[in-house]
């Protein structure tokens, strides 16, 4: 069975990005959201990958591409005791990081489906919005979104994100430019952000 995002209940309304097409510069040129009535019921998968930032372990189900965690981020991280561990179903989603941690990705090309609140969808949806190198403010996303006056709630929505880098909430900084909250931690988010920069080589 796919495995909600850390902090999202069960009783909460499930949705899934069913596909994501990044266009070359950035934007996305698709993005096919649906709503699921019932959860959806499959084998979740799981392995663990090395990167420059740390181990990172990946869920993915029939659906997409469901987590990425920090195995050594803010919270102590392992495998749901129903996953089953096999490489071959995240082979795409490893390429993929491998190319971007090291300066030959920019735009991913992967199916998600991620799980959350319809709010939660909209801020990660408008996560994917914000172009590879460039930066926002929680105070920008949340008026990308309709509401103004909700940075608190888009902030927690952000920390919520179950599947970083990919959906990229390490480009939402403070307004005052400062770097934020991250789940693998301000040198985390520092070294993406100078990646993305140029100014840094991870690998």
């Amino acid at each position: 069975m796919g495995t909600a995002a850390p902090g999202c209940p069960a009783e909460q309304s499930s949705a899934a990005l069913v596909h994501t097409l990044m266009s070359g510069n950035g934007q996305i040129f698709l993005a096919r959201w649906s709503i699921l009535i019932a959860r959806h019921m499959s084998t979740t998968f799981y392995t663990q990958l090395e990167s420059p930032v740390g181990p990172l372990l990946l869920a993915a189900d029939d659906a997409g591409l469901r987590q990425i965690l920090f195995v050594n981020g803010r919270h102590a991280t392992q495998p749901d005791s129903s996953w089953q561990e096999d490489r071959a179903p995240l082979s795409q989603t490893i390429q993929q990081l491998q190319a971007y941690f090291a300066g030959e990705l920019e735009n991913f090309d992967l199916q998600l489906a991620p799980e959350g609140t319809r709010f939660q969808l909209e801020v990660w949806r408008r996560l994917c919005d914000i172009p590879y190198g460039a930066t926002i403010s929680y105070g920008e996303l949340a008026g990308r979104i309709g509401n103004p006056k909700a940075s608190r709630a888009v902030g927690l929505a952000n920390g919520s994100n179950p599947i970083p880098i990919v959906i990229p909430c390490h480009r939402v900084i403070g307004s005052n430019g400062k770097l934020t909250g991250y789940g693998g931690g301000l040198p985390i988010k520092e070294k993406l952000l100078a990646l993305e920069r140029r100014q840094l080589r991870l690998l």
